[in-house]
């Protein structure tokens, strides 16, 4: 079941005065804006123009996906309120309004949140636009090609997206003149694709959403089975994904003991050509492919080299997939890699919880950016040097920031104590306008002796420590470091912490490796094993959801895709 964020505004200039509504759909799991919608309604209360934008974009979430869980955020106290049953409702012109609003998705499927003015920006910039343009705004909708919810059959467009036209939403405000609702499709600049690491089976499947568009689009199949978009006068027939995109070798999918032997705390850096790999949630294909080194397994036939047979505690980048998917003048399938974040997104939506279960506490897991220890690959924990940003990851911090902005549902920010954890929070805070919390449990492993040192000179010199280490989370570095198991047991108790100071607010969290792998390993049941076979690059941003009936979703993992140039 898929979650939408419905942040909703509107105002009146007057009260009553000139007036006009501004509403955003975002996608829960990844923040993306899918819908925007902002009219002007002529002559009506600040209240009315607040419910007027609730029900827009209540619709605007059902024409999406009518079986979704939608939570609304809006800074007016009134409407949330009154919407969740706790108020009243008195005045005649909102009473059918807010019977309205309630009908459009079934009882409990909708849960409402209060937020402060300065947190609902967006929808409040839409209601002023329609304000300033008076008579003369539309109501416009931008849709992405991730927003529509595709059809089994990839040749087939869904009766929603058929039926829609460029009319859709045609309401007459106070001044007699009627709006008209504009659909433009916005194209992200890179489609996203299945996943650099390990390429499904799904990935080159075509799905509908190859095949959908917006609005205003009318489709049509020609004879050749493609569905095409008319735009204007000309039909531009859909991709097709070529089949090698979908027909990753066997040794793609199954990583090697070598490659699954990585420390859960050891600095990353970016893979040879530049290109920092992404995971669930915005898949992506770097543009090239990382070429073997003496640390990463090499992409013939998904077999290691023997440097990189040898368990690499510090090494984090990825291995290459066996086959890259085929592209056409770097362009990848779109259908597929949807289809992908649609089945992890159908995961991770708890479609058993109860529905009166409220919002959950979301933790935007972010990486800092990387410090002169990062690319030398050595270990980097609480008991080192503790190294600030190099100036790579000072940039890098800077483009998670503009990430997280666009994004704009971060509540509160927090961060481990050390240097590197604090600037790159910083960075984010001086974007985001919210002040930086430092919170202890968030800290890094202690390394203990190996601090500072690289994995090969580990082995040198504590060879049977190492060993141990790999093999038992209860084993500590050599000089009484902090084990795994010890992390778990710290990072459990912050957790549970946190999760019941923020109920039904998102947090960033500004960590480090072995938090953050920590975080997810505990979120899905996972072994300890676990953390050694996950990728967390340099500033890469994970999500995990915690309900309150104990049940966690991750949603996002190793996301990089905002660091690409």
């Amino acid at each position: 079941m898929r979650e939408f964020i419905v942040e909703a505004d509107g105002g009146s200039r007057g009260n009553p005065g000139p007036a006009g509504y501004g509403c955003v759909v975002l996608d829960a799991a990844t923040g993306q804006t899918l819908v925007e919608t902002y009219e002007y309604l002529g002559i009506v209360t600040n209240n009315v123009a607040e419910y007027r934008g609730l029900l827009a974009g209540l619709r605007a979430a059902h024409d999406l996906d009518p079986s979704a869980r939608v939570h609304v955020r809006m800074d007016s106290k009134l409407v949330v309120e009154q919407m969740s049953g706790r108020w009243k409702i008195k005045h005649p012109d909102m009473k059918p309004l807010a019977l309205e609003a309630g009908r459009v998705f079934p009882p409990g499927r909708v849960t409402y949140e209060w937020i402060p003015r300065e947190q609902n920006k967006h929808a409040d910039r839409l209601a002023n636009e329609a304000m300033d343009s008076g008579a003369s705004a539309s109501s416009v909708r931008k849709l992405s090609p991730a927003a529509e919810t595709p059809t089994a059959d990839a040749g087939r467009l869904s009766a929603a997206a058929g039926k829609r036209s460029a009319a859709a939403e045609t309401s007459a405000p106070a001044g007699g003149k009627p709006s008209t609702a504009v659909g433009r499709l916005s194209v992200p600049a890179e489609t996203p694709t299945a996943s650099a690491e390990t390429p499904t089976a799904a990935a080159g499947k075509p799905s509908a959403a190859a095949g959908k568009r917006s609005a205003a689009a009318e489709t049509s199949a020609p004879a050749g089975g493609k569905p095409s978009t008319a735009v204007g006068r000309l039909s531009v027939p859909a991709e097709t994904p070529t089949a090698a995109a979908g027909k990753p070798t066997a040794a793609a999918g199954k990583p090697s003991a070598a490659a699954g032997k990585r420390s859960a705390a050891a600095e990353t850096s970016a893979p040879a050509g530049g290109k920092p790999s992404t995971a669930v949630g915005r898949l992506s294909v770097p543009a090239e492919t990382p070429t073997a080194s003496a640390e990463t397994p090499t992409a013939a036939a998904g077999k290691p080299t023997a440097a990189a047979g040898k368990p690499t505690a510090a090494a984090e980048t990825s291995a290459p997939p066996a086959e890259k998917p085929t592209t056409s003048a770097g362009r990848l399938s779109a259908a597929g890699a949807q289809a992908d974040v649609r089945a992890a997104k159908a995961v991770a939506s708890p479609g058993w919880a109860p529905a009166d279960m409220g919002a959950p506490a979301t933790f935007v897991l972010l990486r800092h950016g990387e410090t002169p220890l990062t690319p030398q690959k050595r270990f980097s924990g609480s008991g080192g040097t503790d190294p600030s940003l190099s100036e790579i990851g000072r940039e890098q911090a800077r483009r998670a920031a503009e990430a997280l902005a666009a994004r704009g549902t971060i509540q509160h920010i927090l961060a481990s104590p050390l240097a590197r954890t604090r600037e790159t929070a910083a960075a984010v805070a001086d974007r985001l306008g919210i002040e930086v919390t430092v919170e202890d449990g968030l800290i890094e492993t202690d390394f203990g002796a190996w601090e500072g040192l690289t994995f090969g000179e580990v082995r040198e010199r504590y060879p049977d420590d190492l060993t141990k280490w790999l093999a038992d989370p209860e084993a500590e570095p050599t000089g009484g470091g902090e084990s795994f198991a010890a992390t778990a047991t710290r990072i459990a108790a912050t957790r549970d912490r946190l999760v019941a100071a923020y109920a039904g607010r998102t947090v960033l969290l500004v960590t480090h490796v072995t938090p953050i792998k920590t975080f997810v390993r505990l979120a899905l049941g996972a072994p300890p094993e676990s953390l050694f076979r996950m990728e967390l690059s340099a500033a890469s941003m994970s999500v995990v959801a915690y309900y309150a009936d104990g049940n966690a979703s991750v949603r996002l993992l190793n996301d990089t895709s905002y660091l690409r140039p």
